[in-house]
């Protein structure tokens, strides 16, 4: 059994309600401090006591997902969002300007609190009293998409099928039934599209009116700021959309016609994408959820011993829920816990390929959580997205190596690499159109419901709209976006899996060329957390912090000969 990490400053039995913490935070508020050694120890006391708080919203949020319909774990969840956080968003700032107002803070070690201390900075400056209930509000009302989402199922030949599980379909050698199936997963969409689209609206309001308190013209202004991207601007994100357009696009273009040919079609349509061009079945890698956490603890040990024993650990604490069923929230997850120093991983497995995937991906992350747990802070832990995706990013390409594990033959085992790679590429373009796409949400926080599928449409076209034909089906295109879940949870996270795809196609070419001295700095970069900056982490990897047009072009390059090869 893992156990967390012994407490010094907070009770052993700390009941987590507000009559509980309220004390420890005023300590802290009212605690003298006399040298840089007491400043030093007074930020650790402070950073256990935030990593049991941040333990305990973990479970509330996991427990929450995994059973989007029991009200009683929906409830333990609000009651944190609406009872006990918003209470600390005060103490939080307060104890902010007591560090940064101390005589003593520029005694401290500047290598080792720059990042920190920089982010704290920034945090001051965007508090805003008046955004504390607003941002309660925004917490409850984005957790409603869960709950609208997990709810979704059709009937396929007289049995009801979450739609991941019904997604299997897609992949049938059957066209009249692949459509079928789309057409029903579509039309279930559909059904809540004026939900979702409502939804939507009130968020949307709520942000602008958080970024306006705040100082800012636009939330999307007052999102770069808060998500502490200190190493690039808009301007780098639309050159980023644009690079992408210009080097992926026709890539995959090309890639959509041999698709065509191969199934020898007159057009693609959006039910035609996933199925595999051979004629043959879908890949089934494995068989239930229990085989998938074996093999991939398989998959791991044979990188390395160490990367094995972690999904071990796990599975033996019961930190897996991977198969999808009715109820439960969309997606995948990796979800750290601060105080065990292991996380959790959530996902909605239907014995697919893409399965596989998603729990190397997390599984990438899971390391990452392992590598920090003893990380002398709990911020040091907090890496930014661009750092934490290339953790997982990196993994799903390092993995593929070992992918024998999953695939009994040679053939199959090729053609589970070649869509890895083909999926590398795809994802470069919707990551643009998400971006893009949350860029003019923002930028232009009147719009109406129409507008705002006009711009969709016209974003998600020129990067090839899914290259498939939307005739006759346009309401399902401009509804696409409601698919995505970071729109609604946690807007602009998003670009970073682009910055973060790029630099694991990176770290994948050190790694083919020198397996030993590739792993070794990739994990070398993820022990850092967040202790230097993005670019000085991505140098620890062995690559460069770059999304500029060349070297977009120089690693897709790579990518497609890696792709010629299979």
């Amino acid at each position: 059994m893992i156990h967390k990490k012994t407490r010094k400053y907070i009770p052993a039995d700390l009941e987590l309600n507000w009559e509980a913490l309220e004390p420890l935070f005023k300590e802290l508020c009212d605690r003298p401090i006399n040298s840089a050694q007491e400043l030093e120890h007074w930020l650790k006391d402070r950073s256990e006591l935030e990593a049991a708080i941040e333990e305990d919203f973990a479970w509330r949020y996991i427990r929450m997902t995994c059973d989007t319909a029991n009200e009683e774990l929906l409830q333990k969840f609000q009651y944190f969002a609406t009872e006990i956080e918003p209470k600390i968003a005060p103490y939080s700032n307060d104890l902010n300007k007591k560090l940064i107002n101390s005589a003593w803070v520029d005694k401290l070690d500047h290598a080792k609190f720059f990042i920190y201390l920089r982010g704290v900075k920034k945090s001051l400056e965007l508090f805003r009293e008046e955004n504390i209930p607003i941002q309660t509000e925004i917490q409850v009302e984005q957790q409603k998409y869960q709950g609208i989402s997990g709810a979704l199922s059709v009937e396929i030949d007289g049995k009801e099928y979450t739609l991941e599980q019904a997604a299997v379909f897609l992949k049938g050698t059957d066209r009249a039934k692949r459509q079928d199936v789309w057409g029903k997963i579509t039309f279930r969409r559909l059904q809540d599209k004026d939900k979702l689209n409502e939804l939507f609206d009130h968020l949307r309001v709520l942000r602008h009116k958080v970024a306006l308190n705040a100082g800012f013209e636009n939330f999307r202004d007052y999102m770069f700021q808060a998500l502490g991207r200190f190493d690039y601007t808009p301007k780098d994100c639309y050159a980023f959309h644009e690079a992408i357009e210009r080097e992926i696009v026709p890539i995959l273009r090309e890639q959509a016609d041999k698709r065509k040919a191969a199934l020898g079609l007159d057009s693609l349509r959006p039910w035609d994408m996933d199925v595999d061009v051979s004629g043959k079945p879908a890949l089934k890698p494995f068989n239930g959820g229990a085989e998938l956490i074996e093999k991939s603890i398989q998959c791991f040990r044979n990188i390395n011993s160490y990367l094995g024993e972690r999904l071990e650990i796990m599975k033996d604490n019961g930190l897996f829920d991977v198969e999808s069923r009715k109820g439960k929230a969309p997606g995948g997850y990796n979800y750290p816990l601060s105080e065990t120093g292991a996380p959790f991983i959530f996902m909605n497995s239907a014995n697919t390929f893409r399965d596989l995937t998603t729990m190397v991906h997390e599984g990438g992350h899971a390391v990452h959580t392992f590598l920090t747990a003893d990380l002398e802070l709990n911020d040091f832990k907090h890496c930014p997205s661009e750092v934490a995706e290339l953790a997982s990013m990196s993994m799903e390409l390092i993995s593929m190596d070992n992918w024998n594990v999953y695939f009994d033959n040679e053939e199959d085992l090729k053609r589970a690499k070649r869509d890895q790679l083909f999926d590398v590429l795809k994802t470069l373009p919707w990551v643009a159109v998400v971006d893009q796409f949350q860029h003019w949400i923002y930028t232009n926080p009147d719009h109406t419901d129409a507008e705002r599928t006009e711009a969709w449409i016209q974003i998600y076209e020129p990067f090839g709209a899914g290259f498939a034909d939307w005739s006759g089906l346009e309401e399902a295109e401009a509804n696409l976006w409601q698919k995505q879940l970071h729109i609604f949870e946690v807007p602009f996270y998003y670009i970073e899996y682009g910055m973060a795809q790029l630099g694991a196609i990176a770290v994948w070419k050190n790694y083919k060329e020198n397996p030993e001295k590739g792993l070794q700095q990739y994990l070398d970069a993820l022990k850092l957390g967040y202790t230097k900056t993005i670019k000085e982490i991505y140098e620890t990897a062995g690559i460069k912090f770059d999304f500029s047009a060349a070297y977009v072009k120089e690693l897709a390059a790579f990518v497609k000969g890696e792709m010629d090869k299979l």
